[in-house]
């Protein structure tokens, strides 16, 4: 394919740029994902028309990054974004170019980018592809390879070799000799690359279909213990008895398992972390028993740890270290109706289904085969059954509130709130107690210890 199809819409941008003598070409991942055969996401665009001339070509235009050639239009119902061909200076930070200088053509345009795979170009209108680094063969092939040598193309921006290995795991390709070789050395190059970049790269990892693939290979090119290192520590951490795998190997298969299964992205975290605590947690016995012993508070904490320094927001780190905290849920048969009540307390029952799909992946990551599809049935019927009978589940649910017991005259204080709670345990064992005249009496019996 010499051409790649143009949407009528990009025809139509196009021809804008084309009535004023300035060439335009789709590039990047646009046209990679369209030699795949896939729809293009985005549409982003290099022409030889500077910021300036672009903005006086559309009615709305917004300058999202002039100062490096680069504006974006908005067109009907799409934004595209539009750079001037450009070519880069040295990356001092080894982020950033120091400054950025046009040039004349798409060819050198192309040559600065990351990864043969995107340094293509489809000439606009005709969809004329402009492939000077043989990109479509490396598509073909499935390989991703850096533009030139890796070792120069990986010291103008640390985020590179990360992004190598999330391509890997997104597009199912494999990573080139050369350019894998040339990620240990850029290790200095990517410690200076801002927390919420490397965030921005793990999230799409983390979305993959396979994560385990990019991650495997940060962990050999020492990537993983630079970022991750509290996980890429977990390798040598045993764990044998029902366990095929050491605590990385168990963890990377319980992330893929729930990529496989297109759980959210807080599982997908969760399945990942949720045993970090275990190398602290480790005791070896005198006969060579392995114990981890709580080892998920400990995991909360690093998990935690991780996500502030990634910058996530507080509703995801709360959200995937409940999930952490709560995965080690062991139920039986013999637990109570009230033991099960106390569990959906404790999991939240917004949660349940998320942290049922944990211990799926959790499961899955023990021996590396899928779990029975009534593993946790036994649990969930349980569970819809108490909910189904009965709400009294927090403090707000009891059928008495602080001002009924004013009114009774239990006078307002700290005990006050240590009455309300042992009125809800009294109506967890029991919910038949949750009415006012009942929880009044008991609450007077209480008060009278006060």
């Amino acid at each position: 394919m010499n051409n790649v199809p143009v949407d009528p819409l990009l025809k139509e941008i196009a021809s804008h740029f084309i009535k004023q003598g300035k060439p335009v070409y789709l590039v990047g991942g646009a046209v990679r994902d369209l030699l795949l055969g896939k729809k293009a996401a985005d549409w982003d665009l290099a022409s030889g028309a500077k910021p300036e001339e672009v903005m006086s070509m559309f009615r709305r235009v917004i300058p999202t990054g002039i100062k490096h050639g680069t504006v974006t239009i908005l067109y009907k119902d799409v934004s595209v974004e539009v750079t001037a061909f450009r070519a880069e200076s040295a990356y001092t930070d080894g982020r950033r170019p120091d400054r950025v200088e046009y040039v004349s053509s798409i060819e050198e345009d192309l040559s600065r980018r990351d990864f043969t795979m995107n340094a293509l170009a489809a000439e606009l209108p005709s969809g004329r592809l402009v492939d000077p680094f043989g990109g479509k063969k490396d598509i073909k092939d499935r390989i991703i390879r850096c533009v030139g040598r890796p070792a120069e193309r990986f010291s103008e921006d640390g985020l590179r070799p990360m992004r190598a290995l999330r391509f890997a795991s997104q597009l199912g390709f494999s990573v080139e000799g050369e350019t894998l070789d040339a990620i240990p050395d850029a290790l200095g190059i990517t410690a200076k690359v801002s927390p919420e970049r490397i965030r921005d790269e793990f999230e799409k990892i983390v979305a993959s279909g396979k994560p385990s693939t990019a991650l495997l290979l940060m962990e050999k090119t020492g990537l993983l213990e630079l970022l991750f290192p509290d996980l890429a520590q977990c390798r040598p951490v045993e764990q044998k008895g029902c366990h095929r795998y050491d605590v990385l190997g168990h963890s990377l298969l319980a992330c893929d398992f729930a990529a496989r299964k297109a759980y959210s992205r807080t599982v997908r975290l969760a399945a990942l972390f949720h045993d970090l605590g275990k190398r602290a947690a480790l005791r070896i016995d005198p006969d060579g028993n392995r114990t981890f012993y709580q080892h998920e508070k400990e995991s909360v904490r690093l998990t935690r740890n991780i996500l502030r320094r990634y910058r996530y927001p507080n509703a995801v780190i709360d959200a995937v270290a409940h999930l952490v905290g709560e995965h080690m849920f062991h139920y039986t048969e013999d637990w109570g109706d009230a033991a099960v009540r106390r569990f959906i307390i404790r999991a939240g029952e917004g949660n349940l289904d998320e942290l049922f799909q944990l211990r799926f992946a959790d499961a899955f990551g023990t021996t590396g085969a899928e779990p029975a599809a009534d593993f946790l049935l036994p649990l969930a019927g349980r569970v819809e059954e108490i909910l189904s009978k009965n709400r009294a589940f927090s403090l707000k649910d009891l059928a008495v509130s602080g001002k009924d017991l004013i009114a009774s005259g239990i006078k307002p204080g700290k005990h006050m709130g240590i009455i309300l709670n042992e009125l809800l345990e009294a109506v967890l064992d029991d919910p038949e107690l949750n009415n006012r005249e009942k929880l009044l009496e008991i609450a007077e019996k209480i008060n009278r210890r006060y």
